[in-house]
């Protein structure tokens, strides 16, 4: 049977160049956190690179430096959501000294409807890119090139269209088998994919619901993930 790497690598930002010296990866951030603020101000559709640059006070040749279009650079906050995602449920496994199963759901669930909650731009952009807007144009979706001051296309530039939900079950079944004790094979895979998916749908039916997450559905959500996980991580 085949196994899942113990240790996920963190997800490679889509980028055009990676930064290298610190100022570089700060202006990156900011770039990053504008935005996140902006998802949550205007929507996806209404997103543009030009908003984004001045929010973040750089020039927009900084913000083509890095991404070819406004698509390029939701994923790369797509990509620092999961990262961060995976930061904060690894910090919560270690910290819980008796993990068991029943724990680890709880903390992969909380911690995902805490960014939900807490964390710019999350409800709208959480670990994938909405999909192309009515008059959205090529060079905004990704499909063409923006061409800025300073743009220069490298690795990264071209991207494959990646399934969210199989890059956080990855994730994820790394984490619960290290810290559980498991072996990441690929049927512990499959079970975390199909937690996963299910998850993800009800959730989002959950915030539907009400703005804070009906507490209802979210409690249904758990009790699910408990009956067909848990006797997979146990």
């Amino acid at each position: 049977m085949a196994s899942v790497s113990q240790t996920s690598p963190k997800t490679p930002p889509v980028l055009r160049r990676a930064p290298v010296q610190q100022r570089s990866a700060e202006r990156l951030a900011r770039i990053l956190d504008a935005c996140a603020d902006l998802l949550d101000e205007t929507g996806y559709e209404q997103l543009s690179t030009r908003a984004v640059a001045a929010r973040a006070g750089v020039p927009i040749g900084s913000v083509y430096r890095f991404f070819g279009n406004k698509r390029a650079m939701v994923a790369a906050l797509a990509h620092r959501n999961l990262d961060q995602y995976a930061e904060r449920i690894s910090t919560r496994f270690a910290a819980t000294p008796l993990l068991d199963a029943y724990g680890a759901i709880d903390g992969v669930l909380d911690e995902f409807i805490a960014m939900k909650l807490t964390v710019p731009g999350f409800a709208l952009v959480d670990f994938g890119v909405p999909g192309g807007a009515p008059g959205e144009t090529a060079a905004e979706s990704g499909e063409g090139k923006d061409v800025g001051e300073g743009a220069e296309a490298g690795p990264g530039a071209e991207t494959a269209v990646e399934d969210p939900n199989h890059l956080v079950a990855e994730r994820l079944c790394a984490l619960l088998a290290t810290h559980l004790g498991r072996t990441a094979d690929e049927v512990l895979l499959r079970k975390v994919l199909v937690g996963v998916e299910t998850a993800d749908a009800l959730v989002r039916l959950a915030f539907r619901t009400a703005p804070e997450g009906d507490p209802a559905l979210i409690a249904e959500t758990r009790q699910l993930l408990y009956a067909y996980l848990a006797p997979s991580l146990a």
